[in-house]
């Protein structure tokens, strides 16, 4: 910027010709550049002053526009915001094959203090001992008194609870919102959704993971943040798990049974429409595990998975399905069943003397052990070995939950001759009531083998093939002989045919060998409507006693079938299978006329 000298000569000079004072020049032009100075200062203000009006105004025009938004909204409690990292608490919902919730998550309250700023400690420990019968009132109080700046409570809060801590107006008692894990059928289905817990956990937040089962097993599938809102459709339905527990409790009790197990899976796809194990548990509650006793004495043991025993005569079924398989022998063929038979210093007997021979058929209808035993002979060790391998007997179930990892099954040391007689009528192999069921449906389902799954797929594809469809048809018409004629007489269901085969094996002892004589676990295996089979049916019972005779009875045709019969009359109309009404003959159908 160019400045106006205030002393220019070229006006001094004029100033000294006229005799005028040349200092009045000097000021002058001080004056004015002053009045200048002052001239552009004010224009600066004004100018700010305008702004400043203007963003005033425009504050206001939004402040106005937000309260007339406000004002037509619904109100809402506002809600405070938590410092630090967020954790992550979403999780997946869990549903049946027809979308009913199994697991779902649930806002609630956590409780925490802060002593700091508590007000009566004393009178706050004891009003949340009143509140919380589970507290300790004098652990509280040394916690509340002591050098702690924070102390966790509870993790979970009922609206009731809440309401009584916030009743109590204690300011150092404060609330943290979280979500938790929700299972609102209760008991229903508990083994396979095993139950959730909290992970890391913050004043605002915590992180649900899986326990056991299901959650457990795909817990990176539920936590997934991507598919957080997408459920997991697993295969059971519900209607036909609550039904099939109903049942079993009922007949549980009824057979005096230590426990009992018991498995509904479609035939073709192996998908599992029930399964339940008895004693069981509520997972909103979750029991903690067991520290001593037999593990099966705990409820969260999951007898159809995790319990393998020898299941008896059921595996019969398998022995004559391979004989069949290799054309060594004919439903016809004639079997020597002359008992008792011997192998070194063995004896095996059959439960009756059923003479000198039996038909293949009968064999199986009459449950002889002598019969099947003298066919698994001429089957061999090694080819026996391979076939139960094929449907995969001989190893752990591979389904969606933990505990399946613990299905492994208990083989013979040594696989002798003599292994391969026992383990042809169910003795010296023990497995678990899941691996049966699969097996079952692999020989019924036109012989393709079925592995279980807990997971919907309606494109399943079907397995490799492991019997023909000839071999397959011919054991569903001998497993629907054990019910019309055979051991399984009880498994009649009206309007559904039923088809399948009972197995009673000792229960071993505990410790030092051998086997109870009054122990049994009792199962039968089978399969409906026989002609064309859409589900097989496991169901096992540990340690019953019928008695509702003279004498007490154990067998499987006296406990386990009635329980399985009737848990096929409860779901096959839920399954969507209308019963089969017989003809009787022309005779029996009449015209009336009036």
């Amino acid at each position: 910027m160019i400045r106006t000298p205030l002393r220019p000569l070229a006006r001094i000079l004029d100033a000294r010709r006229k005799g005028e004072n040349p200092d009045a020049i000097e000021r002058e032009n001080i004056r004015l550049r002053h009045e200048e100075m002052r001239d552009r200062a004010r224009r600066r203000a004004e100018g700010r002053l305008l702004v400043l009006a203007g963003l005033f105004l425009a504050g206001f025009a939004v402040i106005g526009g937000q309260m007339a938004v406000l004002a037509q909204s619904e109100p809402a409690e506002p809600r405070a915001g938590a410092s630090g990292a967020r954790i992550l608490a979403q999780r997946a919902d869990i549903t049946d094959r027809r979308g009913r919730v199994l697991a779902t998550n649930f806002d609630t309250y956590s409780l925490y203090a802060q002593p700091q700023q508590m007000i009566d400690p004393e009178g706050a420990a004891e009003q949340l001992a009143a509140i919380f019968p589970d507290l300790d009132r004098a652990r509280l109080l040394r916690g509340f008194t002591g050098k702690r700046k924070f102390l966790w409570i509870r993790r979970t809060l009922s609206p009731e609870q809440k309401q009584a801590v916030h009743d109590i107006g204690e300011p150092g008692l404060l609330f943290g919102p979280r979500e938790m894990r929700l299972y609102p059928n209760g008991q229903i289905a508990a083994h396979v959704l095993g139950g959730a817990s909290f992970g890391d956990e913050g004043v605002s937040a915590a992180e649900i993971v899986g326990v056991a089962g299901i959650e457990k097993a795909l817990d990176a599938r539920l936590r997934d943040p991507a598919r957080a809102h997408e459920p997991l459709a697993l295969s059971l339905d519900l209607s036909v798990q609550a039904a099939m527990e109903k049942v079993l409790a009922g007949g549980m009790s009824i057979m005096n049974a230590k426990g009992a197990a018991g498995i509904l899976m479609e035939a073709d796809t192996g998908e599992i429409v029930a399964i339940a194990s008895l004693p069981d548990f509520d997972p909103n509650n979750r029991p903690a595990p067991p520290v001593q006793g037999n593990p099966d004495d705990s409820p969260l043991f999951n007898r159809a998975v995790q319990g393998v025993y020898e299941l008896g005569s059921t595996f019969k079924t398998f022995t004559i399905a391979q004989a069949l398989e290799r054309g060594q022998v004919e439903p016809d063929t004639m079997i020597n069943t002359q008992s008792p038979m011997t192998w070194g210093k063995y004896r095996i007997r059959d439960f009756h003397n059923y003479g000198r021979e039996l038909s293949v058929e009968k064999v199986l209808v009459k449950s002889s052990n002598v019969g099947t035993a003298r066919i698994a002979v001429e089957i061999g060790a090694e080819r026996q070995q391979a076939f139960l391998r094929t449907l995969g007997l001989l190893d752990p179930v591979p389904l969606e939950i933990t505990e399946a990892g613990g299905s492994q099954p208990l083989l013979p040391p040594k696989w002798s001759e003599l292994s391969t007689m026992t383990i042809s009528y169910g003795h010296g192999l023990a497995i678990s009531p899941l691996h049966l069921a699969a097996a079952y449906a692999t020989v019924v389902n036109g012989g393709r083998r079925v592995t279980p799954t807990l997971l919907r797929d309606p494109d399943r594809a079907p397995g490799p093939r492991v019997i023909s469809e000839t071999t397959s048809a011919a054991m569903r018409d001998l497993l629907r002989r054990v019910v019309t004629d055979g051991t399984a007489s009880l498994a009649e269901v009206p309007g559904y045919a039923v088809g399948g085969k009972t197995g009673t094996a000792d229960k071993p002892k505990a410790s030092g060998g051998g086997y109870h004589d009054d122990r049994v676990i009792a199962t039968f295996a089978g399969m409906f409507p026989a002609h064309d089979p859409r589900y097989v049916i496991v169901v096992t019972l540990d340690e019953p006693v019928e008695t509702s005779g003279e004498e007490p009875r154990r067998t499987a045709g006296w406990t386990a079938v009635p329980v399985a019969a009737e848990i096929i009359r409860r779901t096959a109309p839920l399954l969507g299978l209308r019963p089969a009404i017989e003809q009787v003959g022309a005779a029996a159908i009449r015209r009336a006329s009036n």
